[in-house]
């Protein structure tokens, strides 16, 4: 990545998730020295000039961050229990002032920043009308491991105004740039035990690989 594409992305990381199906707080799982909440907060400083943690919870969170990281106290709006990815990512968006945000969930134990540098890469192919660059999977977008245009933060605005909750229904209203994502595996979301499970068999795997 160069500096100059780095300089044009901001980052922000949703940790506001209730880790229901994980039992315990996913954010907090640790992978060799890092929390994944850490290791994905590191990926995006390495890949970005700014960086933002949003979530409900920043008192829990303050002394696992790495340097150079900007906790966002996220903001529960209406009467919901809990706000959904997308109001998240809003309330971190009106921060931003660069031209890309890289957005990623913070559950994202395979990915890896040299992947996310190669992808920067193709933000030079995205058209104007364009208003993000995501991964596609067989249900839809990939929403929370792509780029977006800052300046899709009023389309943002108006869609959660009229009620919009979905990051797939709002993003059907707008053409969306496919990024082609050759190894898969590191759009895996850790959510449940036996995803946990996965990933610490395969950490070991790595480790033991390496010695």
């Amino acid at each position: 990545m160069t500096k100059s594409i780095k300089e044009k992305i901001s980052a922000i990381v949703l940790a506001g998730g209730k880790s229901s199906r994980m039992g315990q707080d996913k954010a907090l799982l640790t992978i060799g020295k890092n929390t994944l909440l850490a290791r994905t907060s590191l990926i995006a400083r390495d890949c970005a000039d700014r960086v933002y943690v949003v979530t409900p919870w920043t008192g829990k969170y303050q002394t696992i961050l790495p340097p150079g990281c900007q906790l966002v106290k996220e903001q529960l709006v209406l009467d919901a229990q809990s706000n959904t990815p997308l109001i998240g990512f809003t309330q971190g968006l009106q921060l931003v002032e660069t031209e890309w945000v890289l957005l990623l969930a913070c559950d994202l134990p395979r990915l890896s920043s040299s992947q996310v540098k190669q992808w920067s890469l193709a933000l030079a192919t995205v058209l104007p009308t364009e208003i993000a660059l995501l991964p596609r999977q067989t249900k839809g977008w990939e929403p929370l491991c792509g780029f977006y245009r800052r300046d899709c933060l009023p389309l943002l605005e108006a869609y959660l105004a009229q009620g919009g909750q979905s990051f797939q229904s709002w993003l059907a209203n707008y053409s969306v740039r496919e990024l082609s994502v050759n190894d898969r595996s590191c759009l895996f979301n850790c959510n449940t035990p036996e995803d946990w499970e996965v990933i610490k068999i395969q950490n070991m795997k790595d480790e033991e690989g390496s010695n």
